[in-house]
């Protein structure tokens, strides 16, 4: 396990570049793969990624690739892509690495369509890889720049995982282990749903009142998902559910975040997302978890309004008077 000396790390975006930049800080030898050419030239000539992640200097021992089969060699690999091409990413990789392949989940999401946990998506695709999932409040720019971040790393093989968080641990990057994927994944994608849900409160000019009790109901909403998928609810009140949720809805930095604000703001869905590079998960996952939850027979009434918002069932105000109307109950 102590030879873990080599990252791989898939997707070339703001968070897959961040998740480089730590493992070269932890004394690693990192590849990079990224889709754009022209963010792999700029990476290897320049030591930057302008388009996604402008102004942090990148250390020049990253080495930058499109092509996956440039993996083989790495002793563990971050997964980055988007939760929705999760599946055939991995799927393209699977030929290129060594059967029991560490492999650290990065992306936050339900996929659609088959109501599919990352794990899910890793299982059925490379059934033999070492499954781990990172998750935890951070900003790419802010852990690029080496800010102070502490993310949850879950493993439920505590030897691998205890391996993994130490090979990418750093003075400013603080994994917390854990054992339950579960808990750690259902935080990381719900708060995606719920930072657009927050986003609205912030761009309908709600207040702060509103704006902690939807923070505090999503929660709640969160913990039964996680519960009902066999999760824990320890897990969730920890640093990849609480404490993303946390920041997720409390800066407009937040990609999840910022479409509310404008949905909020009176802009529709297309004129939010035209030329847009990032991506922001809680709207694919929106509609998924939506599914899930009603599979799963849990009450998520602000999950259920922001995907019907996203999908044009229902305006941003009637969605707000629907969930101010719902009955008294139990806080619970």
């Amino acid at each position: 396990m102590s030879d873990l000396n080599y990252a791989g790390v898939i997707g070339g975006g703001a968070w897959g570049t961040a998740l480089a930049q730590v493992c070269a800080r932890a004394g690693l030898t990192v590849t990079l793969q990224a889709r754009e050419l022209e963010v792999v030239e700029a990476i290897n000539a320049r030591n930057e990624n302008p388009t996604f992640l402008p102004g942090v200097a990148l250390d020049p021992v990253i080495d930058a690739t499109t092509e996956l089969s440039d993996l083989s060699p790495c002793d563990f690999i971050l997964a980055v892509a988007p939760a929705q091409h999760l599946r055939s990413t991995l799927a393209a990789l699977r030929p290129h690495v060594r059967p029991g392949i560490p492999i650290l989940l990065c992306a936050k999401g339900v996929e659609q369509g088959t109501l599919n946990l990352m794990t899910e998506v890793l299982a059925q695709t490379i059934p033999d890889a070492a499954p781990a999932v990172l998750s935890g409040p951070s900003f790419a720019g802010e852990v690029a720049r080496g800010l102070p971040t502490a993310v949850t790393l879950a493993c439920p093989d505590e030897a691998l995982g205890r391996a993994l968080a130490e090979a990418i641990a750093t003075p400013t990057f603080r994994p917390y282990l854990a054992a339950d994927m579960i808990g750690a994944e259902a935080g990381g994608a719900i708060k995606n749903v719920l930072a657009i849900a927050c986003g609205i409160v912030e761009g309908k000019g709600l207040g702060r009142s509103a704006h902690a009790a939807l923070i505090t109901r999503g929660f709640a909403e969160m913990t039964r998902v996680a519960e009902a998928l066999g999760g824990q609810a320890e897990t969730v009140a920890g640093l990849c559910g609480l404490g993303d949720l946390v920041l997720t809805c409390s800066s407009p930095q937040s990609r999840n975040m910022s479409v509310g604000l404008a949905l909020g703001g009176g802009r529709t869905l297309e004129e939010t997302l035209a030329g847009k590079l990032t991506v922001a998960e809680g709207v694919a996952s929106a509609p998924a978890v939506r599914a899930l939850a009603r599979r799963l027979g849990v009450e998520t009434p602000i999950c259920e309004a922001v995907a019907a918002i996203l999908a044009g069932e229902v305006g941003v105000d009637e969605a707000i008077l629907a969930l101010l109307s719902r009955p008294i109950t139990n806080e619970r």
